[in-house]
């Protein structure tokens, strides 16, 4: 064809329904366009390429638990995380493209302090259960992560607001004490989901009712959830009749379902075989860089990480590349143990550590601890891999006189007994949006999830002055003072961000882009993709 523009205009208007097979194939012609070359472009890029209705999809889901819950200030797993975006929806969501966009809030403006948020809600949202979604249970949801009360691991993320207050059935206005510029990324946080209040301002969480694309209709933790499409859905998309949600922790049994058609798509593929799948004519395997990170926290409030010597001695131990070939198969990114990727606002050009077990030897020395002995738990539910990445770590450890003693610890259960409760383990975060989310659910003093349990006071004066400051310079250096303080300090290694890398039967079909936030396009596949 000699002009693209031509091309692409017919291709634009046939997804948008203007043209039809026989009509797109004769401007075609017209243009330029050999008939078979017209046809192929029609089956591969408008055909292939429009959602249509109908079928259930089957997802084989890893890192699912018994203890899952539907309390949203709860939500620990891949799995209970994967569900959230499947039944509940969120004032605001993060695009295939990575931008900001609307859900349950149609639009949101601040006042030129950022000190209070105007957020206009969605009129035709309804619950699953038939309830018009109002003000009312945008302040309820939204107050349940609040207080002292509150249990939620969300709580962090919103102590610098002071009031929640509806204005009119369909607005509501959050007052902070403080100016805060990443107010609307923070509110698709996947605890913060909308959700019916009760009469006395709480909210209906135990009941599973959502506003979701997809309804519950069985739901057996750690087993299998069911959903049917939600028909008040208030947006486009829901493309699917139904969902079927498999808990399946074990990466070969994942892999095996995918391949004979017991599912229609995995949320994480065994590394090890990736190259076997990739040959596989039916699969389709969707690779996407992130800001997910694997962290190694250490309990800086038990010995010997009580030590920064130790901490340095440890960091120092570990050889991030052979890491990411080995283990990775080349599917991630050394970490520099500052929690900001090299593909998030605001990352910082810092110099990156590398592997010197001799460095760490004199850290040790200075410590008195020559003969450093640790132990570090891990589960492949956390990601298929995690155990013999400890394991690589271990070896790498030893030419720094370190012995690393690795424990496998159950698939299930690990995020309530082993995360928050062992003193050295293994983690898998999932990527947030600006570097504020990710530091004020981790890292600051008071944090529920301060996994390392790290106290720095000129960080957290920091953080706070970040919040609030609205000139990007001035806050770009900030935060690289910040990702300076935990590299230097700070109680957790990050040895590497992971890619999302999953997998789908070819007759699962997705727009051009994959939002990098959770796997399965930052958990919406189940709204944005189709069967073709």
């Amino acid at each position: 064809m000699q002009d693209s523009s031509v091309k692409d205009l017919l291709i634009r208007d046939a997804k948008a329904g203007r043209l039809g097979r026989r009509d797109f194939i004769r401007f075609s012609v017209a243009a330029g366009m050999s008939i078979p070359l017209a046809s192929g472009l029609w089956s591969s890029q408008v055909a292939a390429a429009t959602p249509k209705r109908g079928g259930k999809f089957r997802v084989g889901v890893h890192d699912v638990n018994t203890s899952d819950t539907y309390d949203p200030g709860k939500y620990l797993s891949v799995g209970a995380i994967q569900l959230a975006h499947c039944h509940r929806s969120y004032l605001t969501e993060i695009t295939p493209e990575n931008g900001l966009g609307p859900d349950m809030a149609d639009s949101w403006s601040a006042t030129p302090d950022a000190k209070s948020w105007t957020f206009e809600l969605n009129k035709e949202a309804t619950f699953h259960n038939g309830k018009k979604f109002t003000s009312a249970d945008a302040v309820a949801s939204l107050n349940h992560h609040r207080g002292e009360q509150s249990s939620s691991a969300a709580k962090a993320l919103l102590t610098t607001v002071t009031e929640i207050k509806a204005k009119g059935e369909h607005t509501i206005v959050i007052e902070l004490n403080q100016g805060f510029a990443d107010l609307p990324w923070v509110m698709t946080d996947y605890h913060l989901t909308m959700l019916p209040a009760k009469a006395d301002g709480t909210i209906d969480w135990e009941s599973g009712v959502g506003a979701g694309p997809y309804k519950v209709t069985k739901y057996e933790p750690g087993i299998i959830t069911n959903l049917v499409r939600h028909d008040g859905w208030h947006r486009e998309g829901a493309y699917f009749d139904e969902i079927e949600m498999v808990a399946l922790n074990d990466p070969n049994a994942r892999q095996t379902a995918l391949i004979t058609g017991e599912v229609d798509a995995i949320t994480s593929v065994d590394l090890k075989t990736l190259s076997l799948l990739k040959r596989n004519r039916n699969i389709q395997v969707d690779n996407v860089p992130s800001g997910s990170a694997i962290t190694l926290p250490m309990s800086c409030d038990v010995k010997p990480f009580d030590n920064i010597d130790v901490r340095l001695a440890l960091k120092l131990a570990i050889d991030r590349e052979d890491i990411v070939q080995k283990i990775m198969f080349g599917t991630a990114t050394p970490g520099n143990d500052f929690h900001v990727s090299p593909g998030m606002p605001y990352w910082p050009d810092i110099e990156q550590r590398v592997y010197d077990p001799e460095k760490a030897k004199f850290h040790l020395k200075k410590a008195g601890m020559e003969n450093l002995e640790v132990s570090l738990s891990a589960a492949d539910s956390v990601l298929p891999g995690a155990v013999n990445m400890c394991v690589l770590y271990a070896e790498h450890a030893k030419k720094a006189g370190i012995k690393i003693n690795v424990k496998r610890e159950a698939n299930d259960g690990y995020w309530s007994d082993v995360w928050l409760k062992k003193p050295f383990v293994f983690v898998k975060w999932g990527a947030r949006p600006t570097p504020d989310n990710m530091f004020t659910l981790t890292y600051k003093d008071d944090a529920d999830w301060n996994e390392a349990r790290w106290q720095n006071k000129r960080f957290n004066e920091l953080l706070l002055q970040a919040k609030a400051e609205l000139d990007d310079k001035k806050r770009a250096a900030q935060y690289r003072e910040m990702c300076q303080i935990a590299r230097d300090d700070g109680g957790t290694i990050i040895p590497i961000f992971v890619n999302f890398v999953y997998a789908r039967n070819k007759k699962v079909a997705h727009g051009p882009n994959l939002a990098s936030t959770w796997e399965l396009d930052g958990g919406r596949g189940y709204h944005r993709w189709w069967f073709a």
